[in-house]
């Protein structure tokens, strides 16, 4: 399966986890699926430009990370917001990542 492909599988496949774990509408799925759509192409351009260096890129991906956590609450009402920072925060201890697609 070429990269992409499965990327986009992914994307899809966690957004459709958040719209189980938070009960998002379809219109909420689809702007969280942009949304990470976004993230993981702003990802891979960090990920080339830096040739793999590890600290570089993490220097450039926490903010895109932040961003992306940002833009998502902004499509959640308070309730889901709520629910989904504890997600958040249990993906520093998994390797579970709600917040932005980067490999």
């Amino acid at each position: 399966m070429p990269r992409g492909t499965h990327r986009t599988t992914d994307i899809a496949r966690k957004a459709k986890g958040l719209q189980k774990q938070l009960k998002l509408t379809a219109e909420q799925t689809a702007k969280i699926a942009a949304i990470c759509k976004e993230s993981a192409e702003q990802c891979e351009r960090i990920i080339k430009a830096e040739h793999g260096n590890s600290a570089k890129m993490g220097k450039s991906i926490r903010p895109l990370r932040a961003g992306t956590i940002k833009k998502i609450e902004g499509v959640l009402t308070p309730d889901q917001a709520a629910k989904y920072d504890v997600l958040i925060k249990h993906t520093k201890k998994s390797s579970v990542d709600w917040g932005v697609e980067c490999y």
